[in-house]
């Protein structure tokens, strides 16, 4: 079994809590200190603070091998100053490798060490690994993100979160009031972040239990839809799918009563454009501002404030959304007229449901000719397709562990919707149709509520 052996003095991505990987380099513990009884870790010291912590040994990674993806995906001042200080550190080192030979240790007058500063992998409070100039979330002292507009050559306009931090308090939430239907894997980490940068926001769920948690972060509780529309000036809405979407805007006690002239419904679920394009008639019909805006990514990037918005529709909307979208993603894209969104986030989840079930079919094949699994895994996350999604779902299928981060359900869902899209265009979707069919596999064998990584049981079954 291929395994990277880490040691001291090796470089590192550690990732701590619910914080990204942060660059760091391993280092012995103090003598006093005891390595936390039954986990694999090693003793991490993180560059840019004076942080250290027992690390387990999955959540770290070496840093030169994935020094490019962790660039990629992670973003903000103070975590290009760590990595600007491993740069320094590497350039010393070379430096002083070159110097030494011929020459003598240097010995000089010893500085009192300040004393270590140690953080739990389940410690709340990692201030390190933000930026200095945060303060608590509160609905007095808003957490807050600098953010850069970009017009690109395809016209559509993306609004990017230069920082995950406060940044000289530039940004401040709207003072509009908010409202929010649906608190399922995706709602509930969008919700959570509205409150944390200090918006106000009015929540409903079908099941009103939901809400609960909620109310106690500061959240105000809507009865029915059409009272939360009613309520406040834009209401979001992300539910699993399109018939979910309708009855919420046309049913009983529905969006749709509490529409007035200026008020503003932005459907954030993965649905058809036919379903956009209904909902958008429906809502300017009563005077309302339509815009829909699907997100990208997982249940994880939800709580961590990362996804990836897809908007189009009213561009005033979108605009007047701008703190919303910066609390609850990295990057949002504006795409022209309803439907576009739909149709780019169908796109995207047919590609990734697609590789699910390739990287799926790649491990159980290596596992029926007698290949390791696990070297299976290693090998892949060193070559070009090396990614934290790879690595995650892997992980998770190497571990038995399938605890949805996207339903297994959705992502079948978003394919056969994908396909009709394709059919609809007179284009052929191959591929898509024989992933659509794996995934449908996996939920007769009762996967629906698991992850997406779960397609890997149709295949052993």
């Amino acid at each position: 079994m291929a395994t990277v052996h880490l040691r001291i003095g090796d470089l590192v991505w550690g990732k701590l809590g619910r914080y990204p990987p942060w660059p760091g380099k391993i280092v012995s513990p103090p003598k006093d200190l005891k390595k936390p009884r039954g986990k694999k870790c090693h003793f991490v010291k993180f560059f840019g603070t004076e942080d250290h912590a027992w690390i387990k040994v999955e959540q770290l990674k070496p840093y030169h091998a994935h020094k490019e993806e962790m660039i990629k995906i992670n973003k903000g001042k103070r975590f290009q100053q760590a990595v600007d200080a491993v740069e320094d550190f590497l350039k010393k080192a070379k430096g002083k490798e070159q110097n030494s030979e011929g020459k003598g240790d240097s010995k000089g007058k010893k500085t009192p060490k300040k004393p270590l500063k140690i953080l739990d992998e389940d410690d709340e409070d990692l201030s390190a690994l933000r930026d200095p100039s945060e303060k608590p979330a509160s609905s007095m002292e808003p957490i807050s993100k600098r953010l850069k507009i970009i017009e690109e050559d395809t016209a559509s306009t993306s609004i990017q979160a230069a920082d995950s931090t406060a940044i000289n308090g530039s940004i401040t939430p709207t003072d509009k009031r908010i409202g929010f239907l649906g608190l399922g894997l995706m709602g509930s980490g969008i919700v959570s972040n509205l409150l944390k940068m200090g918006h106000v926001v009015t929540v409903w769920n079908r099941t009103a239990e939901k809400c609960d948690l909620f109310i106690q972060e500061g959240a105000r509780l809507g009865r029915t839809p059409a009272e939360v529309v009613s309520m406040c000036d834009i209401t979001f809405s992300c539910v699993s799918d399109p018939k979910a979407a309708r009855d919420l805007v046309m049913g009983p006690s529905g969006v749709l009563q509490g529409i007035r002239p200026g008020k503003c419904y932005v459907e954030m679920s993965t649905v058809d454009p036919q379903t956009i394009t209904e909902l958008s008639q429906v809502i300017t019909s009563r005077g309302g501002r339509f815009l829909e805006s699907p997100v990208a990514g997982s249940q994880q990037l939800s709580n961590d404030g990362m996804l990836v918005i897809l908007a189009a529709g009213d561009r005033t909307v979108y605009e007047d959304c701008s703190s919303c979208f910066q609390a609850m993603g990295k990057t949002s894209f504006f795409l022209g007229e309803a439907g576009n969104a739909a149709r780019m986030m169908l796109i995207l989840n047919m590609v990734q449901g697609s590789f699910m079930a390739t990287i799926a079919e790649g491990l159980t094949l290596a596992q029926a000719t007698g290949q390791s699994q696990q070297t299976f895994l290693d090998i892949l996350c060193q070559g070009q397709m090396a990614s934290t999604f790879v690595d995650q779902k892997c992980q998770n299928i190497l571990q038995g562990n399938f605890k949805p981060d996207y339903y297994l359900k959705h992502i079948q869902k978003d394919l056969r919707l994908a396909i009709s899209m394709g059919d609809m265009a007179n284009h052929p979707t191959p591929m898509a149709a024989a992933a659509n069919e794996v995934y449908k596999r996996a939920k007769a064998l009762d996967q629906s509520d698991n992850d997406i990584s779960a397609v890997y049981r149709a295949y052993i079954h």
